[in-house]
């Protein structure tokens, strides 16, 4: 799951902590109770830890690349745990979390079917009653330049509702803007 020069410089910037940190995570977790344990999927360079933190108690980073996972695990000691692993089988226990979550990662998961057996993991661990929440940019040419050389295989909002739901999930709740969507799906308890 590659990202591109300038695509790594961005995500690991503090413009764009800041963007995650104010607009990103606000929007995508606005009137979610994230529970007292959250799992986040792909946290990449960390921007998100900081706006999680502020609202759940725990939180578990997954992390796919072990080169940055490594490097969270020095930046956010004590303010995340940190796990290798691909959030396709995920090397957790079954309904560890009160909520998980994914942030403009969605698309870098290099196909629709292991797109769909993360949405499955992601059910697997979450507790009954959890929620599901996350977001990701639509496919447009601005985000299609920022990903030449990318895996970049981009999720359609409107196939979410009915993929979500062959996951298990329930309450599925889906808004998009001219450049991004947000998700929200629960674990029926």
């Amino acid at each position: 799951m590659g990202m591109n020069l300038p695509h790594r410089l961005l995500c690991r910037s503090a413009a764009w902590e800041r963007t995650s940190a104010t607009k990103i995570v606000p929007w995508a977790v606005s009137d979610v109770d994230l529970g007292d344990s959250a799992l986040e999927i792909g946290p990449g360079y960390g921007a998100n830890v900081e706006a999680l933190r502020h609202r759940v108690p725990q939180l578990t980073g997954l992390e796919i690349d072990p080169a940055l996972a490594t490097r969270l695990r020095e930046r956010k000691s004590g303010r995340m745990r940190v796990l290798d692993g691909d959030g396709t089988a995920m090397p957790l226990p079954d309904e560890e979390f009160s909520s998980v979550v994914c942030f403009t990662m969605l698309h870098h998961v290099p196909s629709p079917a292991q797109q769909d057996a993360l949405f499955a993991e992601a059910f697997r661990v979450l507790r009954p009653d959890g929620t599901f929440a996350g977001s990701d940019g639509i496919d447009r040419l601005g985000f299609r330049l920022l990903h030449i050389g990318d895996t970049c295989v981009p999720v359609p909002p409107d196939t979410l509702t009915d993929r979500l739901t062959r996951a298990g999930f329930t309450g599925i709740e889906i808004d998009t803007t001219a450049t991004s969507f947000r998700f929200r799906a629960r674990r029926a308890g």
